[in-house]
This record gives C-alpha cells, sequence and structure tokens, in this order.
C-alpha cells in the first residue's frame, strides 16, 4: 500500500448510528462507529486489555465499549472508561488504542494511510465530472487479487475483443491504437481505440488525441471513472483488504432523463449490466501471478499497455517517496 495517501475503503451507509463495523482494510483489522454527532471514528480492532476485537462490543454514548470487560473508547481512541476500577476512577490512559484518521465525502469512507500530520485536504474524486444531479446505484463485490492488479485491469485497452468478447469487446477489434494518453500529476486519463485487424499497422499514440466523451480516467490511490458517455458513468472504489484481496465498490451514474425516478431506475438496472462484464475481467485477474503487480515484475509488456506502465512508474514513485519522507 502507498503511505499517505487517502483510500477509499467503506461507503459511508455502512457504518449507520447505531451499528459498529468491524472491516478489514489495508492489513489492518478496523472498528468504526459513530459517536452522538454523528462523526465517524476509526481504530484498530483489539483492545489493549486482553486483544478482544472492539467491533464486536456496544455503543456507550460517545464511546465504543469493549465487549469483553467493558473498556470505553472514544474516536480518537482515548480510554474513557475502565468499569472494573470504578467511575470514580481517573481512565488509565495505559489502555488507549491506536485511532486513524478518516473522513467522508462522495457517500464513502477515506482512510488516511499515514502520517496524520502529512493528511491533505483534497480527497480523490471527480468533482469536476461528476455533477449533483447525477444519481448511482450501487454494487460490491469480493476479488482475490491484490488491488494493483484490480486497477490495471481497468486501464487495459488490450484485453477488452478477448475478456469481454461478447459484451463491449465485441466486433474482434484486435489491433490497439495508442492508446491516447494524458498524465496529470497522479491522475492517469487513457482513451481507447482498437480497430479490425486488416493488416494495418496501429496508429501510434501520438497521432491520437484524448475523447473527451468516452475515456477512462484514474486518480491515486484507488479511485477510476469510465466516461461512457455525458450522461453516464461507472465509477469503482478498489477498497484493499489485503495482499490478496480486493473489495469492489461499483457505482452506475447517470442524469440521461430529466425526471429523477427514471435515472434511478436506469442506474438500478444498469449496475446488473456492469457486473456481466465485472464478473469476465474477474475470472481471469484472479488467476495472475505474482498477486501484486511491480515496476520491474519481468513481464514482457505491449505497447498497448503503456497505461499500465505509466500506472507502475507512478504508483513506485509514491511508495518511493512515502518510505523515504
Amino acid at each position: 500500500m502507498i503511505k499517505n495517501q487517502w483510500y477509499a475503503i467503506l461507503p459511508s451507509k455502512e457504518v449507520k448510528k447505531d451499528k459498529i463495523v468491524g472491516v478489514r482494510r489495508l492489513g489492518l483489522n478496523l472498528c468504526l462507529f459513530r459517536n452522538d454527532e454523528g462523526t465517524i471514528g476509526c481504530l484498530i480492532d483489539k483492545c489493549t486489555h486482553r486483544g478482544a476485537a472492539i467491533s464486536k462490543g456496544e455503543h456507550k454514548g460517545n464511546c465504543v465499549a469493549c465487549p469483553f470487560h467493558g473498556i470505553r473508547f472514544d474516536k480518537d481512541g482515548k480510554t474513557v472508561l475502565v468499569p472494573a476500577n470504578g467511575r470514580i476512577a481517573e481512565p488509565e490512559q495505559r489502555f488507549n488504542v491506536k485511532s486513524y484518521l478518516v473522513k467522508e465525502a462522495h457517500g464513502m469512507i477515506y482512510f488516511w494511510n499515514g502520517d496524520k500530520e502529512k493528511a491533505t485536504e483534497k480527497l480523490p474524486f471527480f468533482d469536476d465530472q461528476i455533477t449533483d444531479d447525477m444519481v448511482y446505484s450501487e454494487m460490491s463485490d469480493l476479488w482475490h487479487a491484490h488491488y494493483s492488479r484490480c486497477i490495471e485491469n481497468q486501464l487495459d485497452v488490450v484485453h477488452i475483443p478477448f475478456v469481454h468478447y461478447n459484451t463491449i469487446g465485441r466486433g474482434n477489434k484486435t489491433v490497439v491504437n495508442g492508446p491516447a494518453m494524458e498524465v496529470m500529476g497522479h491522475t492517469i486519463l487513457v482513451s481507447g481505440n482498437n480497430s479490425v485487424d486488416q493488416g494495418q499497422a496501429p496508429i501510434k499514440a501520438n497521432e491520437l488525441k484524448i475523447n473527451p466523451h468516452l475515456n477512462l480516467k484514474f486518480i491515486f490511490p484507488n479511485v477510476w471513472q469510465n466516461y461512457i458517455a455525458d450522461d453516464l458513468r461507472v465509477v469503482i472504489f478498489f477498497a484493499p483488504i489485503d495482499d490478496e484481496n480486493t473489495m469492489f465498490y461499483i457505482r452506475f451514474y447517470t442524469n440521461k432523463f430529466k425526471m429523477k425516478f427514471l435515472n434511478q431506475t436506469m442506474a438500478y438496472f444498469g449496475k446488473f449490466a456492469n457486473r456481466v462484464i465485472e464478473r469476465q475481467d474477474k475470472v481471469v485477474v484472479e488467476t495472475q501471478l505474482p498477486k501484486a503487480s511491480s515496476l520491474l515484475g519481468g513481464e514482457n509488456l505491449l505497447r498497448g499497455d503503456s497505461p499500465i506502465m505509466t500506472y507502475r512508474k507512478i504508483r513506485d514513485t509514491l511508495q518511493k517517496e512515502s518510505e523515504s519522507s
């Protein structure tokens, strides 16, 4: 995982005010809950007293109480009460648990993977493209694959006529022109432009331009968008569980119609069509070895794999920068 980055890890709706949630993300067992004001707290899911999972406990006012011996913690992991010592006793801060910085935006909970004092204000999302009048329907899917492989699959224009031969890859367009690509900081923008093989040479990338109405966009560390049309998008949050598993949160956005309920209906059914396509990818990506990709992974890449190589270079740079800071 890349340090000092905001990772989208879980939809906000999963953590209700009366519900404590235990999840595994970025190789960590986490306890998520809301205090009386509705503010999210994120703690390591292990009580410092006897090692029990705090997420199996109860809400107690602004706190969460460990199910084993009732020790209470606030959203910052500070010990508020040790019942065995009595209410009048000063809470022993040696029981404090590690807390993590989280924020909510766009219906998602973002987790800061790094030093709290280095946290940035901006969260990765497509604020300039997904407007307030767009509605979405969301689904989730667990992949037994490293999140880097999952992301690379969504930047891969070479696989489309093979993996998706009977869906979005119909037409046997196996020749990869370009692809056209732009890099803006930690964002990669790609336009695929495959064609049927009639003996022609592929068009070079520098001879192509990004299609503003049909493209793929990825923002580090784990947010992706398929810009299908001006009124139709698919967004995926690749939430890393650990080094071998990733949870997909897939959204189908639209504002095609003037009436909101028609957009909601289209979004609802659209996500199921997208599931068919996504499952075609899943079958293949889960077989890739090694589980995690790397800049010097020994693979023989094609010219059409340039977005994947760009992703690996940026990821490698970010990892090295975070390790040296």
